[in-house]
């Protein structure tokens, strides 16, 4: 079995040891003072490669200056090209960048451009020692596959594979995979495929692991380490990345957390087991040092186990520092765990991207609005997305989104279909629950998950 290390500037993907944690700037590019300061703040606090917004040839030079004065400063992490709709800014960020990645599902909308661009790209990348990520994404996978296999698991697996044959015909093997969703089953389903695939072809590339929109908070927190933490028990992931609607300093503790919590010993074996199950219920007791450890811990620990159905519910006895947890935590904590692994519904679901340099308003207060104005509507799935690069893509199993579309305007959407475009920011979100009320007295649409 052959197994592919991506080089990543200072950084080898593939291999042993902890998955590499890395993070994405929510900083505007173009803003070069305060896309440097992030790039500082986030390489102190660990991360071992970030990303930033590059949508055009602007964003390109901006980049190419970020990483110089960093440079100069003597901090080194790897910069990564996060490019969407554009091949030729592929092209020109491969000159740059120590990665870029790609969507496939919009490198370019005819699949023989896609071809002969990616060709470009790849020569360009072995000119410059820039890596790729092929970053699909569920609910962008492209009118072609979804045409052919749905948007499945399997249609995400088949695009990844597509994109690996396309790569080694060009003798281009410096390529990481990622296969993100906002749902943890097909998620961790699409990883799975994907890895057995790679098995059966002899040829295992790194993989990229991440829960795309998983939100923020305990939710976010819980979301991602209850997909992270199920395929890492399987030896399957090599970067992580955790996307909270947050600082994305928020972002650095709890992947490192997570990839800790997963260290490899040896070339195979690692430090943690999943917990054998005597029954339905699983009865635990916990004393963390603090509750964020007892929640990632729990998460990484019981939510393998409700994901993938060993278990049906949880008994815990949880002390932080030796005090007992108020009951009203614990019960919010069994909550979003039966939540995050589709078990139960209890609230609504959100879906919401943790911004970018493409978003052009305050996300988190925006996303924490909705959250407080939603709270009644269990059984829906709600999706507050920054812009409008990704999010109609991304928010694939959403009912309803609330979409950035430009400078304080919003366009408001039922599943994929924009409803109100253009609507002044102050508005937005009374419009989203006007609509939402008015299909439901006209039953429209109707909750799933009660």
């Amino acid at each position: 079995m052959k197994r592919v290390q991506v080089r990543v500037g200072n950084c080898i993907i593939g291999e042993k040891g902890r998955a590499i944690v890395q993070t994405m700037c929510n900083t505007q590019t173009l803003d070069i003072d305060s896309s440097l300061k992030q790039c500082r703040e986030l390489s102190a606090a660990g991360a071992r490669i970030i990303r930033l917004t590059t949508q055009g040839l602007k964003e390109v030079a901006a980049l190419k200056i970020i990483k110089e004065s960093l440079r100069e400063q003597a901090i080194f992490t790897p910069l990564v090209a996060d490019v969407h709709f554009s091949h030729e800014v592929a092209l020109a960020a491969a000159a740059v960048a120590d990665k870029v990645r790609i969507n496939p599902g919009n490198f370019a909308k005819d699949h023989e451009v896609a071809k002969k661009e990616f060709e470009k790209l790849t020569d360009a990348c072995k000119k410059s020692g820039c890596a790729i990520r092929i970053g699909i994404n569920h609910g962008s996978l492209g009118e072609r596959i979804v045409h052919k296999y749905g948007d499945t698991p399997e249609g995400m697996k088949e695009a990844a594979i597509e994109w690996i044959e396309m790569a080694e015909m060009c003798a281009f093997d410096q390529i990481i995979i990622s296969l993100k969703s906002s749902n943890t089953i097909v998620m961790t389903r699409a990883y799975e495929l994907l890895y057995r695939e790679m098995q059966k072809r002899g040829v295992i590339y790194p993989l990229h692991l991440g829960v795309t929109e998983a939100g923020n908070g305990d939710e976010g927190r819980i979301k991602s380490a209850v997909a992270l933490a199920s395929l890492l028990y399987e030896g399957i992931g090599d970067t992580i990345r955790v996307s909270l609607t947050e600082n994305p300093l928020n972002e650095i503790p709890v992947a490192e957390y997570i990839s800790r919590f997963f260290d490899k010993e040896g070339k195979e074996a690692r430090t943690r087991k999943p917990l054998k199950p005597d029954g339905p219920v699983l009865s635990r007791s916990y004393n963390e040092k603090s509750y964020e450890e007892f929640v990632l811990r729990a998460s990484c620990e019981l939510g393998p186990l409700m994901l993938n159905r060993s278990i049906d519910d949880i008994n815990l006895d949880v002390k932080i520092s030796g005090i007992k947890l108020e009951d009203n935590l614990l019960e919010r904590f069994r909550d979003n765990l039966l939540q995050a692994t589709r078990r139960k519904f209890s609230r609504p679901e959100y879906i919401a991207c943790p911004g970018c340099g493409r978003t052009l308003f305050d996300l988190e207060k925006v996303f924490e609005e909705v959250k407080m104005r939603t709270s009644h509507l269990k059984g829906y799935n709600i999706a507050v997305m920054g812009c409008n690069v990704n999010g109609p893509g991304e928010m694939a199993d959403a009912d309803y989104g609330y979409v950035g579309e430009g400078r304080n305007r919003v366009t408001i959407y039922r599943k994929e279909i924009p409803v109100y475009r253009s609507v002044p920011q102050e508005r937005a979100i009374d419009m989203l629950l006007e609509l939402i009320e008015q299909d439901a007295h006209n039953r429209v649409f109707l909750p799933r998950h009660v």
